[in-house]
């Protein structure tokens, strides 16, 4: 059974662009020009972002180098360790916010300090897949697409982050 999961996911991409190029062709497209044309649209939205990512990665590189967030997870952990929160944690929920990547520096510092089968790592790596990059998420995809009234995504969002850190204390928890 797992040889042939195995061989299925190996040939599952190729099928499909197959069928992408074998239906491009059997509706008389210019499937090279179409190619080319959104690859100039994804390079566009590209550089269209990136001064949204590169002012992200700043921010969050510098709060971490100024050691802000060690202060904001010592003050609110007081707070949160009663709730199965460590203090330790608390700068990687914020981080993770706004950058997946710096968030992910933090879960490696994380492991190093207290281990990866301890409460904290697993508490981080159960967060780290039911949570979301909101603030990025929002200003890379609304930025891309001009979308200016947000009405209720963040709302949404971050109650569902919230959701998902209280899914990881308790699936913590249990193990």
């Amino acid at each position: 059974m797992v040889n042939v999961l195995t061989n299925l996911s190996n040939i599952i991409i190729p099928m499909i662009i197959f069928y992408i190029v074998a239906t491009g062709i059997a509706a008389k497209q210019d499937i090279y020009s179409d190619f080319i044309k959104g690859a100039k649209d994804g390079l566009m939205t590209v550089v269209q972002i990136m001064p949204t990512l590169i002012g992200l990665m700043v921010a969050v590189g510098i709060l971490r180098a100024s050691g802000f967030l060690g202060f904001l997870g010592e003050l609110l952990g007081r707070v949160t360790e009663p709730l199965g929160l460590p203090a330790d944690v608390m700068p990687l929920i914020f981080v993770k916010l706004f950058s997946s990547s710096a968030a992910t520096g933090l879960v490696l510092d994380l492991f190093k300090e207290h281990g990866t089968d301890s409460y904290t790592g697993l508490f981080v790596s159960i967060m780290m897949s039911c949570t979301e990059t909101v603030f990025y998420t929002m200003s890379v995809y609304y930025m891309a697409a001009r979308v200016t009234k947000t009405r209720y995504t963040l709302t949404g969002a971050l109650f569902a982050t919230l959701a998902g850190i209280a899914a990881s204390v308790i699936l913590a928890g249990m193990m």
